[in-house]
């Protein structure tokens, strides 16, 4: 699929992928296994490539890091670490307060309330509270000047602070959080370190890097009374009935509606986490659960710029002048 020399062509000039003959600045480039012509151009992060002499030549803006946490406990770290963790209470996501004792100074910290949304033992996040400047929190309605703003878009809540952070929350159980690069090395939490090694996320409250996720996730409880997480049992082995119809319901990820999507945002662990979650949901809203983890994949989509438009009338679908 790419240029090569050829014996058949003059000098200066290669093969194409098609047995002809055309010179190296006519050459495509390639990116997650599609092909691109000279002079397109692709969106990486907050930079743009284009496409010239066989290379992509990017723009190096520095862009925001992305944690996301969503259905059934699944997080994906500043570092691109990806866990499940479930655990009944409340946790610090990301905070800028770290070392041993937690108080040093920062500037602010993120809280999530993990409540149980099934029968299995798994909890999902229901509730955010975001502090500023330690012992500040955020409350609707104030009219003094504040270090944040506050709007709606879609159906994400938008929380923008002046430091660098940007909190997007869809008032269930997906919740995106957006860091300046200025807080790189600086973080802490469910979050991870923001160090560009995803390695040595499973850092603790008390600053030892584990490799066990639940003594990782259980450091980063709020209150020590509440009872440690443990393992939980695979859902659709204890809800069989469920695994069929969430397989089915599911297999929008992995059908043509993404195929846009699939080289730029691998889709089997978003199709795992799917499942795992609609198996899951088994006291009520289990179409909330199976709408929230593909939006979860339609919003990593979205942030490479691939925009897929996947909910229908009859899947997922959103009352759009109420949202407008």
């Amino acid at each position: 699929t790419q240029c090569v020399p050829g014996c058949m062509c003059p000098a200066g000039l290669v093969l194409d992928e098609n047995g002809g003959c055309i010179s190296d600045e006519k050459c495509p480039c390639i990116h997650n296994e599609a092909m691109y012509q000279p002079g397109e151009k692709i969106n990486v992060d907050c930079n743009t490539c284009v496409c010239k002499n066989r290379k992509w030549e990017c723009t190096e803006d520095q862009c925001l890091g992305t944690c996301a946490v969503y259905g059934d406990g699944h997080y994906n770290t500043f570092d691109d670490k990806r866990f499940s963790f479930n655990g009944n209470c409340e946790y610090t996501l990301v905070q800028d307060h770290c070392g041993k004792s937690g108080t040093a100074n920062g500037t602010f910290r993120v809280i999530t309330e993990n409540i149980p949304c099934g029968n299995t033992g798994t909890t999902c996040s229901k509730s955010i509270k975001v502090f500023l400047e330690v012992r500040s929190v955020i409350k609707r309605g104030q009219n003094h000047e504040v270090p944040y703003t506050f709007r709606y878009m879609g159906i994400y809540l938008v929380i923008e602070t002046t430091s660098g952070l940007i909190l997007m929350w869809d008032k269930k159980t997906s919740i995106f959080i957006k860091l300046s690069p200025d807080f790189k090395g600086q973080i802490c939490g469910l979050c991870g370190n923001y160090d560009g090694n995803g390695i040595n996320d499973f850092t603790t409250r008390s600053q030892s890097v584990v490799e066990n996720v639940l003594e990782f996730g259980n450091s980063w409880k709020v209150s020590s009374t509440c009872p440690d997480a443990y393992s939980v049992k695979d859902p659709c082995s204890t809800n069989p009935y469920r695994k069929s119809w969430s397989e089915k319901q599911c297999s929008i990820i992995n059908s043509n509606v993404f195929a846009t999507c699939h080289s730029q945002v691998e889709p089997a662990k978003y199709y795992q986490a799917c499942v795992t979650d609609a198996c899951a949901c088994d006291t009520g809203g289990d179409c909330d659960c199976f709408c929230t983890a593909v939006a979860a994949y339609a919003q990593a989509c979205s942030e490479v710029g691939v925009c897929v438009a996947w909910r229908t009338p009859s899947i997922c679908p959103l009352f759009c002048d109420y949202y407008n």
